[in-house]
């Protein structure tokens, strides 16, 4: 059974940073690109980011570019999300999610419906 487990989030005022991490068991996790998304207060879930299987590459919203770092250990199971300077409207619930299907991507997997297994998602609230 394929689980994934987000911790991090919390309170934080705009400016500050946070690190969220996804923890991930019962599959080969470094075999399988990993994404994030987010959905906030009335809104569908977005796009955030997204690494490659072997963490070489990274895609990332235009939104989040340039202050959001998406990263991965492949022998801890773990994929993080480094944010800084963050902003009120980073305010959501941020899920981790992994692909359907393992090795690489013709296109960038921006869309909910490539990944086939998600968190449970976790709180990040940022405060003017």
């Amino acid at each position: 059974q394929v689980q994934l487990v987000e911790s991090g989030g919390g309170l934080v005022q705009a400016g500050g940073s946070l690190r969220l991490s996804c923890a991930v068991s019962g599959r080969t996790f470094s075999s399988y690109a990993m994404g994030w998304f987010r959905q906030a207060p009335g809104k569908e879930r977005e796009f955030v980011a997204v690494i490659s299987w072997r963490g070489g590459i990274t895609v990332y919203a235009d939104s989040v570019k340039g202050r959001f770092t998406i990263s991965r250990d492949n022998a801890k199971n773990t994929v993080f999300l480094q944010m800084n300077s963050l902003k009120p409207e980073d305010t959501a619930v941020y899920y981790c999610a992994t692909l359907h299907s393992p090795g690489s991507w013709i296109l960038p997997p921006r869309t909910e419906e490539a990944y086939g297994y998600w968190g449970q998602g976790t709180q990040v609230t940022v405060s003017s």
